[in-house]
């Protein structure tokens, strides 16, 4: 259904799209505002000089007054055209391609001669995609990419294909067809500068006969399934896991190495483990309300247990105050 759907919406735009190009075709004539305006002066010569002309002179040399001018205007009208700095016009004479015009004012002979496709220059942009495309891995893809190419022959362009807009869109389209279809998703993902440079030569390829240069080739989106996409999210949340997991081993390697190092300072100076020991004591129980936990077999070893009696009492001598009777 959706397929059916899918190429109903298609057919439809190709036909605007067709439908947009025969409502153009008569822009073609490319009527110049100088021509208008020269052709207007001599319609108003023609009318009112026949007005003038009443009962003043003979009766045919006023029709031949007014249809004089009326054809020199319209002459003019379809003689004189203007190029734009970045048109060129393809002039036929006869059928037969006589040359090319512009930029600027030139001049036409109308009736044997036509400019039915005026050539644009400059650097066009051109989007295009292709959907639901299979990579080599198998793997549906839609992807949006844009693409920049200049008419470098006017002559080819106009005289060798048919419709170079619409070819260059199809062209561009059925390589990037082949193009994802000969890598895989990891490739497309990471690999985008390679993928443009392997269209803009396939393009290039195809165009260059019609007079047409692809200046560069642009990816702007991939777009995958929803369900491979969560799949590839989970992925790279378990390989961040995992690194993170492997980072803390190999710091808690580097602190039992440090340790271990540090232990040698103490195998043949029992009295600098004694001064450790009472030291990580007394750190411990100069914080107000802590809890020092001290494992029975390090009590026995070092003589903490003595230790912290004579810790414990002093503490209680310095904060005990004398009373009233302390002095008598």
């Amino acid at each position: 259904m959706m397929n059916l759907l899918q190429s109903i919406q298609n057919k439809k735009d190709n036909q605007n799209q067709s439908k947009g190009r025969t409502e153009k075709a008569p822009d073609n004539i490319h009527i110049s505002p100088i021509a208008a305006f020269v052709a207007v002066i001599f319609y108003l010569i023609a009318v009112f000089g026949a007005m003038w002309m009443d009962q003043r002179a003979p009766q045919w040399f006023i029709i031949a007054w007014t249809i004089g001018f009326t054809v020199l205007g319209t002459y003019l009208l379809f003689a004189i055209k203007v190029a734009q700095q970045w048109e060129k016009a393809v002039v036929l004479r006869l059928g037969k391609f006589h040359g090319l015009r512009g930029p600027g004012m030139f001049w036409m002979i109308p009736i044997l001669d036509a400019t039915p496709v005026w050539i644009d220059h400059r650097v066009v942009v051109t989007p295009f995609n292709a959907e639901k495309s299979l990579t080599k891995d198998t793997v549906p893809v839609d992807v949006d990419a844009v693409l920049f190419w200049v008419i470098w022959d006017a002559e080819k362009a106009a005289l060798e294909v048919q419709d170079y807009r619409q070819s260059i869109s199809w062209a561009a389209q059925t390589a990037l067809r082949e193009v994802i279809g000969q890598m895989t998703l990891a490739d497309i993902l990471v690999g985008r500068a390679k993928m443009d440079a392997d269209l803009q030569k396939i393009i290039d390829e195809r165009t260059t006969p019609w007079g047409i240069s692809v200046q560069s080739v642009e990816i702007r989106d991939v777009i995958i399934p929803q369900g491979l996409e969560d799949a590839m999210s989970q992925q790279a949340q378990a390989e961040r896991e995992r690194q993170s997991r492997v980072i803390l081993g190999e710091a808690e390697m580097q602190v039992a190495g440090s340790f271990a190092e540090a232990s040698k300072a103490y195998v043949d100076n029992p009295t600098a483990l004694h001064l450790r020991a009472m030291n990580m004591l007394f750190e411990g129980l100069k914080e107000k309300g802590a809890l020092v936990i001290v494992p029975s077999s390090a009590v026995d070893t070092m003589n903490l247990g003595g230790l912290s009696g004579m810790v414990a009492l002093g503490q209680q001598q310095t904060q005990a105050k004398p009373g009233p009777e302390a002095g008598i």
